[in-house]
């Protein structure tokens, strides 16, 4: 693998590590599966997009962009827990109105932003070459945000949100808030998302409308790469396996793309995906039958 493969593939692996936050709040902390992800995605790209193309400050326009995603995450729970719709398919509804909204939003298919200012603008007065800059100040961004959610899911609050995706029904009986936690809970992940979203359309210098497709199945595999390399004993652990998910998992996907002789295309990206989804969820199944394999060559 090339260097500039390799930083690429790092630079995606952190964007798409606050998508894997994002998940791991929903499907994890939660216990609702959410699919609002592959809309928020790119609802999150279209606003940056947009508002910089616009005239707006690239830090305002990704602050809106935050918040777009925040309002597409309180939807999906309202629809849940005000009109008591089961939460996959409130997420399935979203996630299509979002296509149109994003359309609208957006104004056409897709934005370009190559001579755009963006968020990574000022950091290139370092000196430092754009493939060195975009995966460092990236890190930076990804590191502030998980530093927040960690000390976010620490705090009163987070452990109140933490019991609702538990146990309901105790928590409601200890006077959690359970239907505020999920609304509040939705409404953080879908934001990391759309941020995820605003950073990968400054980063590759264009918004599209399409880019959202399988946003939740990186999501998911990050989480499941994660969990199972570096299971998770507490939230700071679970925290970086998600990061340290979405990073291995680019990485695989370039290294297999890149590999001259599994004779790999652009074209087989989805069966890649597939692959390692497939490989992450039968590894934790596989470690108690080595551990007692392990067990009787040891006793023999």
């Amino acid at each position: 693998m090339s260097q500039v493969a390799f930083l690429g593939a790092l630079e995606l692996g952190l964007v798409y590590g606050l998508v894997a936050l994002g998940v791991c709040l929903s499907f994890r902390i939660l216990n609702f599966p959410d699919l609002t992800v592959d809309g928020s995605f790119p609802l999150g790209a279209a606003v940056a997009a947009s508002g910089i193309v616009a005239g707006l400050n690239p830090y305002l326009a990704t602050a809106l962009a935050l918040l777009a995603g925040g309002l597409a995450g309180l939807v999906t729970a309202l629809l849940n827990v005000r009109f008591k719709i089961l939460h996959l398919l409130a997420s399935i509804l979203t996630m299509i109105a979002l296509f149109s909204i994003n359309l609208r939003i957006m104004g056409r298919p897709n934005i370009a932003l190559l001579n755009e200012p963006t968020v990574l603008t000022p950091f290139a007065g370092l000196g430092l070459k754009d493939m060195l800059l975009q995966p460092l100040a990236l890190l930076i961004v990804v590191g502030a945000v998980a530093g927040t959610l960690i000390w976010y899911l620490a705090s009163e609050q987070g452990l109140a949100m933490r019991a609702t995706g538990a146990n309901p029904r105790m928590a409601r009986a200890q006077g959690v808030p359970t239907g505020r936690m999920i609304c509040v809970g939705m409404a953080l992940s879908n934001s990391l998302v759309a941020l995820a979203g605003a950073l990968f359309a400054q980063t590759s210098g264009f918004a599209d409308i399409t880019i959202g497709t399988g946003t939740i199945v990186v999501g998911l595999a990050a989480v499941i790469v994660g969990e199972t390399l570096l299971p998770a004993r507490r939230v700071a652990w679970l925290v970086v396996a998600c990061l340290l998910g979405s990073i291995l998992y680019r990485l695989a996907i370039a290294l297999a793309l890149n590999a001259d002789v599994l004779g790999l295309e652009a074209s087989d990206l989805n069966l890649v995906t597939a692959l390692l989804v497939a490989v992450a969820l039968i590894m934790p199944g596989m470690r108690a039958p080595l551990a007692a394999w392990r067990g009787r060559r040891a006793a023999a």
